[in-house]
């Protein structure tokens, strides 16, 4: 029996999401996205790289399931395209699009693998981006419709559904930062589009429940854990503030139907809040079967009055860093997960995203010898199961990603697969860290080095 050992159902997967893997743009009437639009704007994206191609998953998804049946995957998260079902985001679905999905789950139930479907990361049809993307109101009934469409067509074939990956990225990120599609910097305009993504999640939940379908229904947020810089009041006020406009602005609404309150003092005194109907968040707070969470790294909190609109800096400490420049803290994973226990009535948490960017490099015998992917993914593992054993409800892990991929901004500079991809000739290698992986899930766990 292995040192560290994970519950008997423990959920083993790996992740991907669908503009970074599948390729074909614009074949078999798929529409344009915002990342297909956005990637295309010269300086958007290192080396102006894009996701037309990508690792051409779209015609090699045979031999990527194999791969995963190599790996003995129990679950495989994979996102669908809404351009790919409704090439301007409503209206007719496109049935070519929808056939794809369904030879993919298809083929995964056949090699004995559970499909977990993400109905939305990030890859808005960029006709609706026209007419105010998640600003519009209107997004939030499009999506719902979208969603119906999907599990009527899938819903009895997949037992795990997540809403929306990473609202944060999807709203602060892309409509306020300007790194992510559609590129804007507009910071009531995120907060809308905020608060129109969540209300989509809790309309596709409500209908998802409503269709009888037998599966789970979640969402995923990116949740960091965060320490002050000092013992100082400000560092340690600024370190409440971070974590309210990272982590609790997403949570508390989903699990506690409402905003933070300190938050919305914060904004109210510095910008527009968007405007909340009757019911909006009944609706956005409707119950889930577990929370996902993309976890990758600690955030270290200085105040800094000169940072708009929450004050506050991020420092590195001097810890070991990823090629992303991520400091590498496992013992972070842990502070998350038991507080999360804590704060959120212990719900089920699943880890949807976890992982680590390196260098790697195909060495004379066609190996990729990933040592420092493979330590990254031990003692994170090693501190989630720390916390199953203190009692938190933590029921699977996903490890991001499947593949080297399209990295959004970083195109293709930046590599997080435990499977190598040639960018030239799309050969897949697995690598050591693949390898390590398969055995942990063959054993549910691990032997201590």
């Amino acid at each position: 029996m292995p040192d560290i050992r994970f519950p008997n159902n423990f959920i083993w997967g790996a992740a991907t999401a669908s503009y970074q893997i599948e390729g074909a743009h614009a074949e078999d009437g798929k529409g344009e996205s915002i990342w297909d639009h956005f990637s295309h704007i010269p300086g958007k994206i290192t080396s102006n790289d894009n996701g037309d191609i990508a690792c051409d998953h779209y015609h090699r998804y045979e031999e990527d399931v194999k791969i995963m049946k190599d790996l003995g995957l129990k679950y495989y998260r994979f996102s669908i395209s809404w351009s790919r079902i409704f090439p301007d985001g409503k209206g007719s679905p496109n049935q070519k699009g929808i056939d794809f999905y369904k030879r993919l789950t298809n083929l995964l139930l056949e090699n004995g693998i559970k499909p977990a479907i993400t109905l939305y990361h990030w890859d808005l049809p960029q006709q609706l981006q026209y007419r105010g993307g998640w600003g519009n109101r209107d997004t939030a009934d499009y999506f719902e419709q979208y969603a119906g469409y999907i599990f009527n067509q899938l819903g009895e074939y997949v037992p795990m559904w997540i809403t929306h990956n990473e609202p944060h990225i999807s709203s602060i990120i892309s409509y306020w930062d300007g790194r992510h599609a559609p590129g804007y910097t507009d910071f009531p305009l995120a907060l809308r589009a905020c608060h129109h993504l969540l209300l989509s999640h809790g309309k596709a939940v409500q209908l998802y429940r409503s269709l009888g379908y037998k599966g789970e229904i979640g969402i995923t947020l990116d949740l960091n854990p965060m320490y002050p810089a000092s013992d100082t009041d400000k560092d340690k006020k600024a370190t409440i503030r971070a974590d309210g406009y990272e982590n609790r602005w997403f949570a508390d609404p989903v699990l506690k139907g409402k905003y933070p309150e300190d938050m919305v003092k914060w904004y109210e005194s510095r910008t527009t809040l968007p405007e909340i109907k009757p019911g909006d968040m009944e609706t956005i707070s409707t119950p889930i079967d577990f929370l996902g969470i993309n976890h990758y790294m600690p955030h270290t909190i200085k105040h800094d009055p000169s940072v708009w609109p929450a004050n506050y800096a991020k420092l590195l400490t001097g810890r070991p860093l990823t090629n992303m420049d991520w400091e590498i803290y496992p013992e972070g994973s842990y502070d998350l997960l038991t507080r999360l226990h804590r704060d959120y009535n212990g719900i089920k948490l699943i880890i949807t995203e976890n992982g680590a960017a390196f260098t790697d490099i195909v060495n004379r015998k066609g190996e990729v010898d990933d040592d420092n992917r493979l330590d990254y993914l031990y003692g994170y593992l090693q501190q989630m199961n720390r916390a199953i054993k203190d009692g938190v409800n933590l029921a699977g892990y996903f490890v991001w990603s499947l593949m080297d991929n399209f990295e959004w901004g970083h195109g293709y500079s930046k590599r997080f697969g435990i499977v190598y991809i040639d960018f030239k000739t799309r050969q897949r290698i697995i690598k050591k860290s693949g390898h390590w992986y398969a055995n942990v899930i063959k054993n549910n766990g691990f032997d201590l080095v």
